[in-house]
């Protein structure tokens, strides 16, 4: 007699990989000075600790389509978990760069085809009514994963040492891999796709090029250096071949389908998830260190400040995810799309001036426009996408959200970089003896020029103001991107529309 499905358990164990594996991208960025000591390394090969991460997470994600084509998805959640739990243990066991950069690969490597994995389970065991409120869930454990990271890592750090970063995984893992054992049922893989070598390999090269290109651009003055040259030739050659290939190669021997990129829902739904990983991930990635080094406000109060923008996210992912089906989706997205762009603009009007309230309530704003997108973003892409395709969907939605938020830190970080040396530069020419400013006495001897100390304190706040203008020029790039995309919103389906062609759509792709 087959067990009852028991939705609650399946939900419950697959949120826990999904929110292991999205927390573990961030976990370890405060720990990394304290790693720096313990294992002797510089700063830039301590970088190689995220890096490897990235990198292997990035060229393992579209093998998830295949893998479960071939093996069924209970075998390689497992698998998934597995390897993902004992590679975290032999990050906290390190005692060299060597052995954690593997381990990190290795984590990596496991840990890609988690998220994918739990949003094709969440969509197989719900019915299509409910599969709004399973993507809120979902969500929850992408979005709520990254911002907690770096609390959680800061605290574990201060409060033992960086192993526990690495070493928290291991019980989580465990509970999750029973969970999985226990209630998700078996279904055999269909085998129906070959495995396409060439072009997992061209697409393994370009993505691995492009995620190296963006991580070590900054570090290496981008094309000022070799280094950069010959990736971008390497990914453009890559990218060629693949596209190539995938065109002129029949989809049941293809890596990549091309029927999923027929699917007006699915590429709209790509092109959206792209740019919410692009702003979402670049301001998060901005608005720490600008707390921390031009507010100076300590890691922890930091993480608390940022904290309630997960707060806002999780509520309107519960909201969106009950109205889903009663309200048009592209009304949901576009007032999410607005939300965010309204919480960028008060971003932008930042100064050095800020009570914790100025930075808590963009927060928030922010976390509730981004819930509001997420939840219908996701139901909208897989739709009209047929149940046979959602294995390749889901790990290619997962991947171009990555690149998205790669893109977008590589992007808002060159621009903090150059345009505080600019700003440095503007607000320099303006420091002369005919300002008025100087014929105050408490300024002019403050900022003396004719002592060391005078000039270090002129130098000192010329800096800090320079960053800030740097920052608050990222942040008006975030929200002129965010307002760009709004307008693509009418090429997603209205609801009435979906109903109607599903079956139509359905066969197409089969």
């Amino acid at each position: 007699m087959t067990r009852p499905l028991n939705r609650p358990m399946i939900t419950l164990s697959i949120m826990l990989a999904t929110i292991m594996q999205t927390l573990d991208g961030t976990i370890a960025n405060v720990a990394l000075p304290h790693m720096q000591g313990a294992l002797s390394a510089s700063q830039d090969q301590i970088a190689w600790v995220l890096t490897a991460y990235i990198v292997a997470a990035a060229i393992a994600t579209p093998l998830t389509g295949w893998l479960v084509d071939r093996f069924g998805q209970k075998n390689i959640f497992l698998a998934s978990i597995g390897g993902f739990t004992l590679a975290s243990m032999l990050c906290g066991m390190s005692n060299s760069l060597a052995e954690i950069v593997a381990a990190r690969l290795l984590q990596g490597v496991f840990g890609a085809a988690l998220v994918p994995l739990s949003q094709l389970v969440l969509m197989d065991i719900n019915p299509k009514e409910k599969q709004g409120s399973a993507m809120a869930v979902w969500g929850m454990g992408v979005m709520v994963g990254p911002i907690l990271g770096p609390t959680l890592g800061g605290w574990l750090t201060d409060s033992y040492n960086w192993r526990w970063v690495f070493f928290i995984n291991v019980p989580i893992g465990l509970i999750t891999m029973y969970g999985v054992w226990r209630y998700i049922r078996p279904v055999p893989g269909p085998q129906r796709q070959r495995f396409d070598v060439f072009g997992f390999a061209t697409l393994s090269l370009a993505i691995g090029t492009l995620q190296l290109l963006l991580d070590r651009g900054q570090q290496n003055d981008w094309f000022s250096s070799m280094e950069t040259w010959a990736e971008v030739i390497v990914l453009v050659v890559m990218a060629t071949y693949f596209i190539a290939h995938t065109a002129t190669t029949p989809a049941e021997r293809s890596f990549l389908d091309y029927h999923l990129l027929k699917n007006q829902n699915y590429v709209t739904g790509l092109l959206f998830i792209f740019i919410v990983g692009l702003v979402l991930y670049a301001t998060r990635a901005l608005t720490p260190t600008m707390l921390e080094t031009l507010l100076d406000y300590p890691v922890a109060t930091a993480g608390l400040v940022t904290a309630p923008s997960g707060i806002g996210t999780m509520f309107s992912m519960l909201i969106a995810g009950r109205i889903i089906g009663k309200v048009d989706l592209r009304l949901t997205l576009f007032a999410g799309f607005m939300l965010t762009a309204f919480s960028l603009w008060q971003m932008a009007h930042y100064s050095l001036d800020l009570s914790q309230g100025d930075i808590i309530w963009p927060g928030v704003f922010q976390g509730i426009g981004m819930g509001l997108v997420f939840v219908p973003l996701s139901a909208a892409t897989f739709a009209t996408l047929s149940p046979a395709m959602r294995a390749q969907g889901t790990a290619l939605f997962s991947l171009i959200r990555n690149i998205g938020s790669s893109i977008g830190i590589s992007l808002v970080q060159t621009m903090l970089v150059r345009n505080t040396v600019i700003a440095h530069a503007s607000l320099t020419e303006r420091i002369t003896s005919t300002n008025p400013s100087w014929h105050n006495p408490a300024m002019a001897k403050a900022y003396d020029v004719g002592t060391s100390a005078g000039a270090a304190f002129l130098e000192g706040t010329v800096t800090r103001q320079a960053a800030m203008i740097a920052y608050i020029d990222d942040f008006w790039l975030m929200l002129f991107l965010t307002l760009a995309v709004t307008p693509l919103l009418l090429l997603i389906r209205p609801p009435e529309r979906q109903k109607a062609t599903d079956s139509v759509t359905q066969a197409g792709m089969d």
